[in-house]
């Protein structure tokens, strides 16, 4: 077992950035591939960033794409999300989630079928 915990979110004005973490408690990170997902107000949840157990493979959405940085801290056992240029379109609930399974593609790393573990959320505002 793993306990996710996430902390981070707030509120920014557009173009600006946070740095959303995700700490976990029970097991090390570092054996479990980890994604970052978030969810709108009446959208589904949907898959923002993604990194393999060993940190050698990182997934965005197209949406975030050069904006958003995956990284991980074995050291702290945190993954963090680094979010520059915010927009008001990526105002959201943000989830950190957890595998222990080997995840091929980033069309894996989107399903949120896939992750065993998740955190409670922590919300990001952006104001226009």
């Amino acid at each position: 077992q793993v306990q996710l915990v996430e902390s981070g979110g707030g509120l920014v004005q557009a173009g600006g950035s946070l740095r959303l973490s995700c700490a976990a408690s029970g097991r090390s990170l570092s054996s479990f591939t980890m994604g970052w997902f978030r969810q709108a107000p009446g959208k589904e949840r949907e898959f923002v960033s993604g990194l393999s157990w060993g940190g050698g493979s990182a997934y965005y959405a197209d949406s975030v794409q050069g904006r958003f940085t995956i990284s991980r801290d074995n050291a702290k056992n945190t993954v963090d999300l680094r979010m520059n240029s915010l927009k008001p379109e990526d105002m959201a609930v943000y989830y950190c989630a957890a595998t222990t399974r080997t995840l091929v593609g980033r069309s894996a790393y989107r399903r949120p079928d896939l992750y065993a573990y998740w955190g409670q959320g922590t919300q990001v505002t952006v104001s226009s």
